[in-house]
Protein backbone atom coordinates (compact mmCIF):
# COMPACT_ATOMS: atom_id res chain seq x y z
CA UNK A 1 0.00 0.00 0.00
CA UNK A 2 0.95 3.25 -0.73
CA UNK A 3 2.49 5.36 2.08
CA UNK A 4 0.08 8.30 3.18
CA UNK A 5 -0.11 12.02 4.99
CA UNK A 6 -0.07 9.93 8.38
CA UNK A 7 2.57 7.81 7.48
CA UNK A 8 4.76 10.86 6.80
CA UNK A 9 3.77 12.81 9.76
CA UNK A 10 4.37 9.70 11.90
CA UNK A 11 7.49 9.30 11.12
CA UNK A 12 8.45 12.98 10.72
CA UNK A 13 6.96 13.48 14.53
CA UNK A 14 4.44 15.98 13.27
CA UNK A 15 0.54 16.22 12.64
CA UNK A 16 -0.67 15.49 9.16
CA UNK A 17 -1.49 19.27 9.05
CA UNK A 18 1.78 20.57 9.30
CA UNK A 19 2.97 17.88 6.27
CA UNK A 20 0.37 19.44 3.91
CA UNK A 21 1.83 23.28 4.84
CA UNK A 22 5.06 21.52 3.96
CA UNK A 23 3.39 20.55 0.99
CA UNK A 24 1.63 24.30 0.16
CA UNK A 25 5.47 26.17 1.14
CA UNK A 26 3.97 27.49 3.46
CA UNK A 27 6.02 30.10 5.25
CA UNK A 28 5.43 29.99 8.50
CA UNK A 29 6.99 26.07 8.67
CA UNK A 30 10.04 26.59 9.94
CA UNK A 31 13.28 24.96 8.04
CA UNK A 32 13.99 22.78 10.63
CA UNK A 33 10.36 21.20 10.66
CA UNK A 34 10.35 21.36 6.61
CA UNK A 35 13.44 19.32 5.81
CA UNK A 36 12.25 16.91 8.91
CA UNK A 37 9.19 16.16 7.04
CA UNK A 38 10.79 16.21 3.43
CA UNK A 39 13.01 13.49 4.58
CA UNK A 40 10.08 11.33 6.12
CA UNK A 41 8.96 11.47 2.60
CA UNK A 42 12.04 10.92 0.70
CA UNK A 43 12.68 7.36 3.36
CA UNK A 44 8.80 6.20 2.49
CA UNK A 45 8.80 6.99 -0.99
CA UNK A 46 5.68 9.21 -0.43
CA UNK A 47 4.72 11.32 -3.79
CA UNK A 48 1.98 14.09 -2.83
CA UNK A 49 -1.41 13.81 -5.18
CA UNK A 50 -0.64 16.71 -7.10
CA UNK A 51 -4.12 16.85 -8.48
CA UNK A 52 -5.98 17.04 -5.34
CA UNK A 53 -3.24 19.43 -4.18
CA UNK A 54 -3.70 22.26 -6.77
CA UNK A 55 -7.81 21.46 -6.27
CA UNK A 56 -6.71 23.07 -2.42
CA UNK A 57 -4.08 25.70 -3.80
CA UNK A 58 -5.45 26.84 -7.05
CA UNK A 59 -2.33 26.32 -8.34
CA UNK A 60 -0.77 23.95 -11.46
CA UNK A 61 2.57 24.52 -11.01
CA UNK A 62 3.19 24.39 -14.62
CA UNK A 63 4.06 27.86 -16.94
CA UNK A 64 2.52 27.91 -20.44
CA UNK A 65 4.93 28.48 -22.96
CA UNK A 66 3.80 29.98 -26.27
CA UNK A 67 6.11 28.73 -29.43
CA UNK A 68 5.43 31.65 -32.21
CA UNK A 69 4.56 29.12 -35.13
CA UNK A 70 4.93 25.34 -35.64
CA UNK A 71 7.00 24.16 -33.18
CA UNK A 72 8.86 21.85 -35.62
CA UNK A 73 9.83 24.88 -37.28
CA UNK A 74 11.01 27.10 -34.31
CA UNK A 75 13.55 24.72 -33.25
CA UNK A 76 15.19 25.24 -36.58
CA UNK A 77 16.24 28.09 -35.11
CA UNK A 78 18.61 28.21 -32.38
CA UNK A 79 17.58 30.80 -30.83
CA UNK A 80 14.86 29.31 -29.38
CA UNK A 81 16.06 26.02 -28.00
CA UNK A 82 18.47 28.64 -26.06
CA UNK A 83 15.50 30.39 -24.73
CA UNK A 84 13.95 27.41 -23.43
CA UNK A 85 16.86 26.14 -21.73
CA UNK A 86 17.54 29.21 -20.07
CA UNK A 87 13.39 29.24 -19.07
CA UNK A 88 13.39 25.56 -18.36
CA UNK A 89 16.29 26.08 -16.19
CA UNK A 90 14.51 28.39 -13.31
CA UNK A 91 11.13 26.51 -14.04
CA UNK A 92 12.97 23.15 -13.07
CA UNK A 93 14.69 25.19 -10.10
CA UNK A 94 11.47 26.57 -8.49
CA UNK A 95 9.57 23.83 -9.04
CA UNK A 96 7.62 24.13 -12.20
CA UNK A 97 6.54 22.28 -15.07
CA UNK A 98 6.44 23.57 -18.94
CA UNK A 99 3.34 23.07 -21.13
CA UNK A 100 3.94 24.11 -24.53
CA UNK A 101 1.32 25.84 -26.70
CA UNK A 102 1.94 26.18 -31.07
CA UNK A 103 -0.16 27.05 -33.64
CA UNK A 104 0.39 27.41 -37.84
CA UNK A 105 -1.00 31.06 -37.36
CA UNK A 106 -1.44 33.48 -34.82
CA UNK A 107 -4.82 32.67 -34.63
CA UNK A 108 -4.39 29.41 -33.68
CA UNK A 109 -1.70 29.70 -31.18
CA UNK A 110 -4.42 32.26 -29.44
CA UNK A 111 -6.84 29.55 -28.98
CA UNK A 112 -4.06 27.05 -27.51
CA UNK A 113 -3.53 29.82 -24.99
CA UNK A 114 -6.89 30.27 -24.24
CA UNK A 115 -7.75 27.25 -23.68
CA UNK A 116 -4.53 27.15 -20.80
CA UNK A 117 -5.50 30.16 -19.31
CA UNK A 118 -9.97 28.93 -19.59
CA UNK A 119 -9.20 25.73 -18.07
CA UNK A 120 -6.42 26.70 -15.49
CA UNK A 121 -4.04 24.50 -16.91
CA UNK A 122 -0.88 26.95 -15.84
CA UNK A 123 -0.07 29.76 -13.47
CA UNK A 124 1.24 32.59 -15.81
CA UNK A 125 2.57 31.85 -19.89
CA UNK A 126 5.51 33.04 -21.59
CA UNK A 127 5.05 34.60 -24.67
CA UNK A 128 8.64 33.98 -27.04
CA UNK A 129 8.14 37.07 -29.67
CA UNK A 130 6.73 40.86 -29.51
CA UNK A 131 4.32 41.40 -31.71
CA UNK A 132 3.49 44.74 -33.35
CA UNK A 133 -0.35 43.71 -33.52
CA UNK A 134 -0.06 41.18 -29.97
CA UNK A 135 -3.48 40.15 -29.70
CA UNK A 136 -2.47 37.70 -27.30
CA UNK A 137 -0.94 39.91 -24.92
CA UNK A 138 -3.84 42.39 -25.18
CA UNK A 139 -6.23 39.28 -24.65
CA UNK A 140 -4.07 38.40 -21.38
CA UNK A 141 -4.22 41.72 -20.35
CA UNK A 142 -7.75 41.87 -20.65
CA UNK A 143 -8.01 38.89 -17.88
CA UNK A 144 -5.24 39.95 -15.80
CA UNK A 145 -3.54 36.70 -16.33
CA UNK A 146 0.11 36.75 -15.35
CA UNK A 147 2.21 36.76 -18.08
CA UNK A 148 5.81 37.36 -19.82
CA UNK A 149 7.09 38.25 -22.65
CA UNK A 150 10.61 37.51 -24.32
CA UNK A 151 10.92 40.94 -26.26
CA UNK A 152 9.90 44.65 -25.51
CA UNK A 153 5.84 45.36 -25.97
CA UNK A 154 4.36 48.08 -27.57
CA UNK A 155 2.12 48.60 -25.15
CA UNK A 156 2.32 50.10 -21.72
CA UNK A 157 0.83 46.79 -20.02
CA UNK A 158 1.44 45.12 -16.98
CA UNK A 159 3.11 42.59 -18.05
CA UNK A 160 7.19 40.93 -17.23
CA UNK A 161 9.31 41.54 -20.28
CA UNK A 162 13.00 41.43 -21.11
CA UNK A 163 14.61 42.42 -24.01
CA UNK A 164 18.06 43.38 -25.33
CA UNK A 165 18.27 47.41 -26.18
CA UNK A 166 17.92 46.46 -29.78
CA UNK A 167 18.19 49.53 -31.42
CA UNK A 168 21.33 50.27 -29.58
CA UNK A 169 23.01 46.82 -30.79
CA UNK A 170 21.92 46.85 -34.27
CA UNK A 171 23.27 50.40 -33.98
CA UNK A 172 26.85 49.33 -32.62
CA UNK A 173 26.72 47.03 -35.60
CA UNK A 174 26.37 49.01 -38.52
CA UNK A 175 28.04 52.05 -36.45
CA UNK A 176 31.25 49.21 -36.99
CA UNK A 177 31.01 48.49 -40.62
CA UNK A 178 30.84 52.36 -40.98
CA UNK A 179 34.07 53.03 -38.94
CA UNK A 180 35.55 50.49 -41.94
CA UNK A 181 34.43 53.02 -44.61
CA UNK A 182 31.48 51.12 -45.76
CA UNK A 183 28.61 53.43 -47.30
CA UNK A 184 26.74 51.41 -49.12
CA UNK A 185 25.78 49.07 -45.95
CA UNK A 186 22.06 46.96 -46.47
CA UNK A 187 20.04 45.54 -43.81
CA UNK A 188 18.47 42.60 -43.66
CA UNK A 189 15.54 42.05 -41.14
CA UNK A 190 12.59 39.95 -40.25
CA UNK A 191 8.92 41.13 -41.11
CA UNK A 192 7.58 44.35 -39.61
CA UNK A 193 5.01 42.97 -37.96
CA UNK A 194 7.82 41.91 -34.82
CA UNK A 195 8.78 44.71 -32.58
CA UNK A 196 12.49 43.54 -32.61
CA UNK A 197 12.72 43.98 -36.43
CA UNK A 198 11.56 47.93 -35.81
CA UNK A 199 14.48 48.18 -33.27
CA UNK A 200 17.34 47.41 -35.12
CA UNK A 201 15.58 49.12 -38.03
CA UNK A 202 15.58 52.25 -36.19
CA UNK A 203 19.34 51.47 -34.58
CA UNK A 204 20.31 50.92 -38.23
CA UNK A 205 19.32 54.31 -39.24
CA UNK A 206 20.35 56.11 -36.24
CA UNK A 207 24.20 54.94 -36.86
CA UNK A 208 23.81 56.05 -40.71
CA UNK A 209 22.18 59.79 -39.27
CA UNK A 210 25.39 60.31 -36.89
CA UNK A 211 27.86 59.36 -39.71
CA UNK A 212 26.15 61.52 -42.17
CA UNK A 213 24.54 58.43 -44.49
CA UNK A 214 21.29 59.54 -45.61
CA UNK A 215 18.93 56.42 -45.57
CA UNK A 216 17.62 54.70 -48.49
CA UNK A 217 14.64 52.53 -48.04
CA UNK A 218 15.91 50.04 -50.74
CA UNK A 219 18.74 49.07 -49.09
CA UNK A 220 16.62 47.42 -46.51
CA UNK A 221 15.60 43.50 -47.47
CA UNK A 222 12.97 41.41 -45.11
CA UNK A 223 13.05 37.60 -45.07
CA UNK A 224 11.74 34.57 -42.76
CA UNK A 225 14.37 34.06 -40.16
CA UNK A 226 16.05 31.21 -41.90
CA UNK A 227 18.97 30.56 -44.00
CA UNK A 228 16.72 30.57 -47.13
CA UNK A 229 14.80 34.03 -45.86
CA UNK A 230 18.45 35.44 -45.94
CA UNK A 231 19.51 34.27 -48.82
CA UNK A 232 16.62 35.42 -50.63
CA UNK A 233 16.50 38.99 -48.86
CA UNK A 234 20.29 39.44 -50.10
CA UNK A 235 19.97 37.94 -53.62
CA UNK A 236 17.76 41.21 -53.79
CA UNK A 237 19.86 43.29 -52.32
CA UNK A 238 22.45 42.66 -54.70
CA UNK A 239 20.04 42.96 -57.85
CA UNK A 240 18.97 46.18 -56.61
CA UNK A 241 22.55 47.42 -55.59
CA UNK A 242 25.19 45.57 -57.33
CA UNK A 243 27.60 48.27 -55.47
CA UNK A 244 26.73 47.06 -51.98
CA UNK A 245 30.37 46.63 -49.82
CA UNK A 246 28.16 45.69 -46.13
CA UNK A 247 25.48 44.16 -44.73
CA UNK A 248 23.66 43.83 -41.31
CA UNK A 249 21.63 41.38 -41.24
CA UNK A 250 18.78 40.66 -37.95
CA UNK A 251 19.52 36.91 -37.43
CA UNK A 252 22.34 34.75 -37.62
CA UNK A 253 20.87 31.87 -39.86
CA UNK A 254 19.89 34.67 -42.31
CA UNK A 255 23.30 35.68 -42.49
CA UNK A 256 24.42 32.15 -43.45
CA UNK A 257 21.95 32.61 -46.09
CA UNK A 258 23.52 35.67 -47.45
CA UNK A 259 27.01 34.78 -47.02
CA UNK A 260 25.74 31.95 -49.56
CA UNK A 261 23.63 34.98 -52.43
CA UNK A 262 27.23 36.46 -51.83
CA UNK A 263 29.19 33.43 -53.15
CA UNK A 264 26.20 32.52 -55.84
CA UNK A 265 27.12 35.59 -57.51
CA UNK A 266 30.68 34.92 -57.80
CA UNK A 267 31.91 37.38 -55.10
CA UNK A 268 33.57 36.49 -51.45
CA UNK A 269 32.96 37.80 -47.85
CA UNK A 270 34.36 39.71 -46.67
CA UNK A 271 37.00 40.79 -49.60
CA UNK A 272 33.58 41.85 -51.69
CA UNK A 273 31.08 42.12 -48.93
CA UNK A 274 31.23 42.45 -45.03
CA UNK A 275 28.41 41.10 -43.08
CA UNK A 276 27.52 41.36 -39.92
CA UNK A 277 24.80 38.99 -37.75
CA UNK A 278 22.57 38.90 -34.57
CA UNK A 279 22.36 36.50 -31.57
CA UNK A 280 25.71 35.11 -31.62
CA UNK A 281 24.82 31.30 -32.36
CA UNK A 282 27.52 28.60 -31.77
CA UNK A 283 27.77 27.76 -35.62
CA UNK A 284 28.91 31.49 -35.97
CA UNK A 285 32.66 30.77 -35.46
CA UNK A 286 32.59 27.75 -37.57
CA UNK A 287 31.68 29.50 -40.59
CA UNK A 288 33.88 30.25 -43.98
CA UNK A 289 34.54 33.31 -43.10
CA UNK A 290 33.61 33.19 -39.13
CA UNK A 291 31.32 35.44 -38.79
CA UNK A 292 31.14 38.86 -36.71
CA UNK A 293 27.98 38.80 -34.97
CA UNK A 294 25.53 40.44 -32.13
CA UNK A 295 25.42 38.30 -28.93
CA UNK A 296 22.42 38.83 -27.26
CA UNK A 297 22.63 35.97 -24.23
CA UNK A 298 19.69 33.96 -25.14
CA UNK A 299 20.15 31.67 -22.44
CA UNK A 300 20.20 35.17 -20.08
CA UNK A 301 16.98 36.85 -21.61
CA UNK A 302 15.39 32.81 -20.90
CA UNK A 303 16.68 32.88 -17.28
CA UNK A 304 15.42 36.66 -16.21
CA UNK A 305 12.03 36.50 -18.15
CA UNK A 306 10.41 33.17 -16.21
CA UNK A 307 12.51 34.56 -13.00
CA UNK A 308 10.15 37.39 -13.18
CA UNK A 309 6.98 35.33 -14.19
CA UNK A 310 7.46 33.44 -11.12
CA UNK A 311 7.64 36.77 -8.56
CA UNK A 312 4.33 37.79 -10.93
CA UNK A 313 2.82 34.44 -9.94
CA UNK A 314 3.46 34.51 -6.73
CA UNK A 315 2.88 38.45 -5.57
CA UNK A 316 -0.06 38.89 -7.85
CA UNK A 317 -0.05 42.37 -6.26
CA UNK A 318 3.34 43.28 -7.12
CA UNK A 319 4.02 45.36 -10.66
CA UNK A 320 5.02 43.33 -13.56
CA UNK A 321 8.89 43.76 -13.83
CA UNK A 322 10.91 44.04 -17.00
CA UNK A 323 14.76 44.13 -17.63
CA UNK A 324 17.64 44.81 -20.57
CA UNK A 325 20.17 41.71 -20.90
CA UNK A 326 23.44 43.46 -22.25
CA UNK A 327 25.23 42.72 -25.89
CA UNK A 328 28.25 42.56 -27.13
CA UNK A 329 29.94 42.59 -30.53
CA UNK A 330 31.59 39.22 -31.48
CA UNK A 331 34.44 40.47 -34.09
CA UNK A 332 35.70 37.86 -36.04
CA UNK A 333 36.59 37.55 -39.98
CA UNK A 334 33.58 37.99 -42.25
CA UNK A 335 34.21 42.25 -42.26
CA UNK A 336 37.01 43.97 -43.74
CA UNK A 337 37.45 47.54 -44.58
CA UNK A 338 35.53 48.93 -47.47
CA UNK A 339 37.26 49.06 -50.56
CA UNK A 340 37.33 52.63 -52.68
CA UNK A 341 34.02 53.37 -54.27
CA UNK A 342 33.63 51.67 -57.82
CA UNK A 343 33.52 53.97 -60.44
Amino acid sequence: MAPTIKDVAKLAGVNPSTVSRVLANNPKISEETRQRVLQAMKELGYHPNLVARNLVTRSTETIGLVMPRAAEEVFLNPFFPEVIRGISSVARREGYDLLLATGETEQEEKEAVLRMVRGRRVDGVILLVSRVDNQLGAELQARKFPAALVGKPLHDWDMCWVDNDNIEAAYQATAYLLGLGHRRIGCIIGSLEFVVSLDRLDGYKKALQEFGVGFDRSLVAHGEYTQEGGERAMLELLDRHPDLTAVVVADDLMAFGAIQAVRERGMKVPRDVSVVGFNNVPMARFTAPPLTSVEIFTYELGVRVTELLIEKIRNPARKAGHDFIRTELVIRKSCAPAKEAKN
